[in-house]
């Protein structure tokens, strides 16, 4: 397929880990104005390190600006876009209208895409963004895949990106004020806390007694989760996603961990280089993750909502990261305890991937051989018949039993 796949980088070594994994572009943030304060994101010596790199792999680097400024915001930020378009970043994030125009007059080099945030819900606002120089409108979630098609051929001049993977979000686009007034921290300037997450309950003030008391919302025994989102997940539906316009394809998750970005990103490129769907359909159930949902894709969808506890354990544990692999040995760095005895199953872009093998030798870093494997960051070395590379990931099926 003849898309971008585009994923989520909160920190350097995240970038290496999508990159290594398929990823076609990653977008990530500086260390202000990206709406993903609490990722570790990128410093500005990190930023043009990180588009060193990505460019040493003919690969892309977005960088997200998407806050929704103040005026003291753009002293530092006309800074900020001319510093990007020098590093040769390959687009900014924008979603305020003020940010846009500044970061056009002042780095003119630099592409512009259009953030989710802006809300871009039909062809003439993509139309408008497209005439003030925005080269990519991120289309807002609530769109069915009959409505984009309409936007693209509107305003074919336009390259289109939608989310296919990942959290939702309860408010229109993400534009949420439910973080601030719960906790004085602004999502709309990257300091979302998700309180749609959590478990809530009911209480009132008892007019007779003048007692505060809690009320039973139940919904089950898991708990009451009224605002929680179910997942998306867009596998079943890349093909019509091109057909409809789309040129890159986005997974969410700039807070989520290595191990999940590898096994979400390596599904979809399997699937988008004409892999068995099925394969990549398990593998989304392999990490942790809510019920799934194709949310609007097919229009109007009362079936978003996530009414269990908020997230399934997946059906793997993440075991360790391989260091490299020689004699028919693995140098791997622990991250879950294991032991001899345990099967292994290998997560790599290569043809490794899926491959598993049992642990019957294991040694610490001391070359003291060892039966259990219980200190976490702790290098070992196990015997592994397979070649793994630095970079991929063993896992362990978990028991539903």
């Amino acid at each position: 397929m003849n898309v971008e796949l585009l994923a989520p980088a909160g920190n350097f070594e995240k970038l290496k880990t999508a990159l290594y994994f398929g990823a076609d572009a990653v977008y990530l943030g500086g260390k202000q104005f990206s709406l993903r304060t609490f990722a570790d994101n990128f410093t500005n010596e990190q930023l043009k390190e990180a588009i060193r790199f990505a460019h040493a792999q003919n690969k892309k680097v977005y960088v997200a600006a998407n806050i929704y400024a103040r005026n003291a915001d753009f002293a530092m930020l006309k800074d900020y876009f001319r510093a990007l378009e020098e590093m040769g970043a390959d687009g900014v994030i924008v979603s305020d209208s003020g940010v846009a125009y500044v970061a056009k007059k002042v780095a003119p080099k630099l592409c512009i895409h259009l953030s989710t945030q802006a809300n871009t819900t039909n062809k003439y606002a993509v139309k408008f963004w497209s005439e003030q120089g925005v080269s990519r409108v991120i289309l807002a979630r609530e769109l069915s895949l009959n409505e984009i098609a309409e936007i693209h051929d509107f305003t074919p001049e336009t390259e289109l990106e939608a989310f296919v993977h990942g959290a939702m979000c309860i408010s229109y686009s993400g534009r949420c004020l439910l973080s601030d007034y719960l906790d004085g921290r602004s999502s709309n300037r990257g300091a979302c806390v998700q309180a749609c997450r959590w478990r809530y309950e009911l209480r009132a003030l008892n007019a007779t007694n003048g007692k505060s008391e809690w009320l039973p919302i139940e919904q089950d025994g898991k708990g009451t989760y009224i605002f929680n989102s179910k997942d998306l997940n867009m596998l079943p539906y890349l093909q019509e996603m091109e057909r409809a316009g789309i040129r890159s394809f986005k997974i969410e998750g700039r807070m989520k961990s290595g191990y999940y970005l590898a096994t979400v990103i390596n599904a979809y490129r399997r699937a988008l280089d004409g892999g068995d769907k099925t394969v990549s359909e398990k593998e989304l159930l392999a990490v942790a993750h809510r019920e799934y949902t194709q949310a609007y894709a097919k229009g109007q969808n009362a079936e978003t909502v996530n009414y269990a506890d908020s997230q399934s354990k997946g059906d793997y544990t993440y075991i360790a990261d391989a260091l490299g692999a020689s004699n028919g040995f693995a140098e791997v760095q622990m991250r879950n305890r294991f032991q001899v005895g345990d099967e292994l199953e290998i997560l790599s872009p290569s043809e490794q991937f899926g491959k598993t093998f049992k642990i019957e030798q294991a040694f610490d870093s001391k070359g003291e051989r060892v039966q259990d494997c219980k200190l976490v960051q702790e290098t070992y070395k196990i015997n592994c018949p397979y070649a793994l590379q630095a970079g991929d990931y063993l896992r362990r099926k978990n028991n539903k039993g």
